[in-house]
Formats: structure tokens, C-alpha cells, sequence
């Protein structure tokens, strides 16, 4: 209920800019980088056939990987906002999409990447967590905390694929026993060096598949997509509580 009264006093705002409609304004959606077949198979990487595996792939231990976006424009603003921001609500506009994207898979549970208590601390909420609760709602699936973060690893950004996934070895602890077919949710794909040594951890726990899914992908420009928007928004009875693409603001 006070979630409710708040919306009503102070309406969403485009995720993308902060100042247009909810959840994108025209000029953001079109803007919007979208991934789509054809792709890889296997991590959802643009491509101009499909194939098996691509030289983006992540880790093994990663059954498959998707994302509906390309991070930058205003899916990247976006994130940030979730992220560094406060803004909790873009997670809804978020994961609304990534339920939608093309080839999800069948899972048992959703789960999520955590953040460390001290950073959890600082931004007040768990981003990752909080896409994972609207997705896990949108699929239909049981939300798990399945995992624990120990301690906070420093920041990735600008460190390579190897340097990335030796950074993370050991930075995740199993607190139950995992379902066989796991759904693990972050905000960014880069490399899916976190995601991977995450997924080994829910595999030492008992998954036998780990499909990871992301808010959006960080991509090489070589192979990022320029599309528009609203392909990445459902269709008129694919799931209910999403958006459809004539709800979009022209």
C-alpha cells in the first residue's frame, strides 16, 4: 500500500533518462540495442548465423547465457540507476524484459548473484536480488537464496577474461542444496567470470545445469546489434503482467 501512494505521487519515470514515461520513453526505446536470433546458441551473442559456441562464449560451468539488451544507451543508464542510483523500481522495467528474451529455458529455480554484506550495506539493497524477485514472479518459478558472498572482491572492470575468473575463484558459498536446473540472475554479463564462479559453486551444490541470465551484455562494438526497442518487449499473450509492444509510448 505505500509503495502504492508513493507511485501515485511521484509517477515512474523513463528507466533509461529519468525524465520521460515509464518504463522508456519513445526516444530511449528507440534507442535501445536488442539481442535476438540469429545468435549463438549457447550465450545469446550476436551473430550473423547461428552457431553452437562463439569466441565471446563464457566458462563451461555456465549452461547457457542470455540477456535482452546490449549495455549501453539507455539499458546501461538503466543498470546504473538500479545499481548506484537507489532507483529499486528499475528492476521491474528490467527484468519485465528479460523474461521475455527469445530461447529461455526450463528451470527449476531462479536465484541470484549476491552482493557481499558490506556492499549490500552501502547501496542498501542487493540489485541482482531485486531483478531476481520481479523475474522469478514473471516466469513463475520459486525464488532461492542459494548462495552467499563471503567477501567482496574488488572491482572487475578493468581487468581481463583470466585475470577476471581468478579474481572470483572461492568468492561464493553454497547455503542449501541447489535444484537441478538453476536460473542465476546478475545485472551485467561481461566476460561471466562472476556468473561462472558462481555456477560452479550451485554445481558443487547439486545443479546439473546453470543458465545464466542477465539485465543486459557487455559486447565488443564488433559484434553489438543495433535495434530498436520494443523487440525486446513480449507479445499480446506470451506472459501475463508484461509489457507489450503497442504499450510502448509512440
Amino acid at each position: 500500500m505505500w509503495t502504492r501512494a508513493l507511485d501515485a505521487v511521484f509517477p515512474h519515470a523513463c528507466a533509461g533518462c529519468g525524465d520521460g514515461p515509464w518504463p522508456f520513453c519513445p526516444s530511449c526505446a528507440r534507442q535501445l540495442r536488442t539481442l535476438r536470433p540469429p545468435w549463438c546458441e549457447r550465450c545469446g551473442a550476436p551473430s550473423p548465423s547461428a552457431v553452437r559456441r562463439c569466441d565471446d562464449c563464457p566458462p563451461p560451468s555456465l549452461t547457457s547465457a542470455r540477456a535482452p539488451f546490449v549495455y549501453a544507451g539507455p539499458a546501461r543508464r538503466a543498470v546504473h540507476r538500479l545499481k548506484f542510483s537507489g532507483w529499486r523500481d528499475v528492476a521491474a522495467a528490467l527484468a519485465d524484459a528479460m523474461a521475455s528474451t527469445d530461447e529461455l529455458p526450463q528451470v527449476d529455480a531462479v536465484t541470484w548473484i549476491p552482493l557481499a554484506r558490506a556492499r549490500r550495506a552501502e547501496r542498501g539493497y542487493d540489485q541482482a536480488r531485486a531483478l531476481a524477485v520481479v523475474l522469478a514472479r514473471r516466469l513463475d518459478r520459486p525464488r532461492l537464496r542459494l548462495l552467499r558472498r563471503p567477501i567482496d572482491t574488488s572491482p572487475q572492470a578493468r581487468r581481463s577474461g583470466v585475470d577476471r575468473r581468478a579474481a572470483m575463484a572461492g568468492a561464493f558459498h553454497a547455503i542449501r542444496e541447489s535444484p537441478p536446473r538453476v536460473l542465476l540472475v546478475d545485472d551485467v554479463l561481461t566476460t561471466g567470470a562472476t556468473l561462472a564462479a558462481a555456477a560452479d559453486t550451485l554445481r558443487g551444490a547439486g545443479a546439473l545445469e546453470v543458465h545464466a541470465l542477465a539485465a543486459a551484455r557487455s559486447l565488443p562494438e564488433r559484434r553489438a546489434l543495433r535495434q530498436q526497442g520494443p523487440a525486446a518487449y513480449p507479445r499480446r499473450g506470451s506472459r501475463p503482467g508484461l509489457w507489450l509492444p503497442g504499450d510502448l509510448p509512440r
